[in-house]
């Protein structure tokens, strides 16, 4: 009887080789996800995709975007430029379920607090502003900036664990750690258009480094111990790095803004540390300029 379930077994492999394939996993096969992307053109909007690729949702924004946040009940948060600007939660049909009209002259960075109150990241004057959900300040931390026109003044911003902030400065090229009362205690620069840079659990700072086309990780001391860019995947078409997702297996999604570059290179990809790309977004048809990226599967 085990001899004949043996001798069967084999000859399910030797008909049936698709079927073995299948059911073992190749960490090295391209991987499908449904993600989430910011497109910058044609026409600022919010793009749900399939792991097929197909469109499953979309959300045009009132003005100027560039990153956004997902929330576990299924709304999309994201900060807007134009006037008014400032930042706004919106569920699945659209419905605007909270805003913050600022009172500079452009959001385009932002970032959502443990306590659910909110980080804005204002241009014109250069400040955050810790928002609560009743739209009230809390506290509002002026950021050191040598620019004096308001739409390159920030990107990204952060809080931290120690209560202070972790801020990119794209026409400064320079990342910046400042103390709740505006002290800077830390900065990164030489780092043209900087516009994402996340602290890590190990004290160092991952950072997108803009138009040098890499991701790096550097430690205090600003010596860089992870790097990945053009030459590692001259495939990808690095042009402008933006939004980086930290995946739980340590792998990064990372958005690759094409200005420049437009219709080709990928426009989001996903990288193991040891440098291995094991996903790409690159549809030209339906995107011409992307600057974030994150995987709902996660």
């Amino acid at each position: 009887m085990r001899r004949n379930l043996f001798s069967l077994l084999a000859l399910v492999v030797t008909l049936c080789p698709a079927v073995c394939a299948f059911a073992q996993e190749d960490d090295n096969a391209p991987k499908s996800h449904r993600f989430l992307y910011m497109q910058y053109s044609p026409g600022n909007r919010i793009v749900e995709l399939s792991e097929a690729g197909k469109v499953l949702w979309e959300h045009p924004v009132p003005g100027l975007a560039v990153m956004f946040e997902k929330m576990k009940n299924g709304h999309v948060m994201y900060a807007y430029g134009g006037t008014p600007t400032g930042v706004q939660e919106v569920d699945r049909e659209h419905k605007v379920v909270w805003n913050y009209t600022a009172k500079c002259e452009q959001v385009l960075g932002f970032s959502r607090l443990p306590n659910g109150n909110v980080l804005v990241g204002e241009q014109g004057p250069c400040q955050a502003v810790e928002v609560n959900r009743k739209g009230e300040e809390v506290r509002t931390t002026p950021l050191t900036t040598n620019e004096k026109p308001a739409h390159r003044q920030l990107r990204s911003i952060h809080k931290l664990k120690n209560g202070n902030l972790l801020a990119c400065h794209e026409a400064d090229a320079t990342v910046r750690e400042v103390t709740p009362e505006g002290k800077v205690v830390w900065e990164y620069p030489g780092v043209p258009n900087v516009f994402e840079a996340i602290r890590l659990k190990n004290g160092n700072t991952l950072i997108g480094c803009g138009t040098q086309a890499r991701v790096i990780e550097v430690t205090k001391k600003g010596e860089i111990v992870w790097e990945f860019g053009a030459k590692d995947a001259p495939e990808l078409g690095l042009t402008w790095i933006t939004g980086i997702q930290i995946l739980k297996n340590g792998n990064l999604v990372v958005a690759n803004f094409l200005r420049g570059n437009e219709g080709h290179g990928a426009h989001a990809f996903e990288v193991t540390r040891d440098k291995r790309v094991v996903w790409t977004f690159a549809d030209h048809k339906l995107s011409t300029l992307v600057t974030m990226a994150k995987y709902l599967d996660e």
